[in-house]
């Protein structure tokens, strides 16, 4: 009798720990972990269009907390090289990176050389950024050439547009080492900086429009938009074909002093993640902001023009499996 209970004592806490291991490790069909999961999406600075990016991607997952069991965050940062160094060392789950810093931190560029970052997946790309100058107009700056000898801000080490003002400068013949002091603000600074008289002109990366340059515009100092055209950009986007020609629309900057479309180039915004991330979690986040496609266009005016198909143009990462599991059913791979 001893020995039948004892032995029935055994099986019960056999199977109670098999069960907890279920339990813990997701449900038999795998279609989302028993125990729930939270991530961090890493953004830019809050006035970009990364942040509300972020907010709205995580707004949509987590109105399906419960059915997923995944929480979303969003984390303002110091923008696509700071988080794609999160991803990969685990701090950050996902991350909105310029097309170009996917590129080069894939391939082991930039600031990767030699480094390549193999674990970096892509999952979709978001909106098309344009890669803009606004200058004072007691500046005297109308072009690139006119920058020699001013105060620029070309951006935080570690942000995008950094790299995109040294590519603008480098395909002009420039040095922004020598040709004019360079500051590196975040982007959240600029607008002020520009204002109070510190820097004649500043950089920024982003989707239109835009908070930063609308304060930027509308303060005592009168600003206008630089264009930047010519052969040499042509050039460029032959050699980087991450870039291509964009245009920023002057009507959604009144008080600029532009009396038309501004040209210049761009790259484009993309949500990345790293291999370690479950096929699950990535699935999750695709389908919700597939499936509510015309809701997430309406959430920043940059969206408005997005197609579905516009999402998956830009990724020289390989895409996720569990992304592509979702594109595959949506027939849209």
């Amino acid at each position: 009798m001893k020995k039948s209970l004892l032995s029935l004592v055994s099986l019960t806490i056999i199977l109670l720990l098999v069960g907890g291991s279920v339990f813990a490790g997701g449900s038999a069909e795998g279609d989302k972990p028993a125990a729930k999961q939270f991530v961090t999406i890493g953004t830019g600075g809050v006035t970009g269009v990364y942040y509300p990016t972020g907010g709205a991607i995580s707004k949509m997952v987590n109105k399906k907390s419960d059915e997923y069991n995944l929480k979303a965050t969003v984390e303002s940062t110091g923008g696509s090289v700071y988080n794609v160094n999160a991803i990969m060392s685990g701090d950050l789950e996902f991350g909105i990176v310029q097309s170009d810093r996917q590129y080069q931190a894939y391939e082991g560029l930039a600031e990767w050389e030699g480094k390549p970052q193999e674990d970096l997946r892509a999952v979709f790309s978001i909106h098309p950024e344009s890669i803009s100058v606004l200058a004072t107009d007691d500046s005297g700056i109308d072009s690139l050439m006119d920058m020699k000898g001013k105060v620029i801000n070309i951006g935080n080490p570690g942000s995008g547009q950094r790299g995109n003002a040294i590519d603008a400068f480098t395909a002009f013949g420039m040095d922004y080492e020598k040709d004019f002091k360079a500051e590196g603000l975040q982007a959240a600074e600029a607008a002020g900086a520009l204002q109070d008289g510190q820097i004649d002109a500043y950089f920024y990366t982003v989707g239109h429009p835009n908070g930063s340059f609308k304060e930027a515009t509308a303060g005592a100092k009168k600003a206008h938009f630089v264009n930047i055209t010519g052969a040499e950009v042509d050039a460029l986007i032959e050699m980087l074909p991450y870039y291509a020609h964009s245009t920023i629309a002057i009507k959604d900057y009144p008080n600029a002093s532009n009396t038309s479309d501004v040209s210049t180039f761009g790259v484009k915004a993309t949500l990345c993640t790293s291999a370690s991330v479950s096929d699950e979690v990535v699935y999750a986040i695709t389908k919700e902001v597939f499936e509510n496609f015309e809701d997430f266009k309406k959430l920043h005016p940059a969206y408005a023009t997005l197609e579905k198909t516009d999402l998956l143009a830009g990724l020289s990462a390989p895409i996720h499996p569990g992304a592509m599991k979702y594109y595959e059913e949506a027939g849209l791979k």
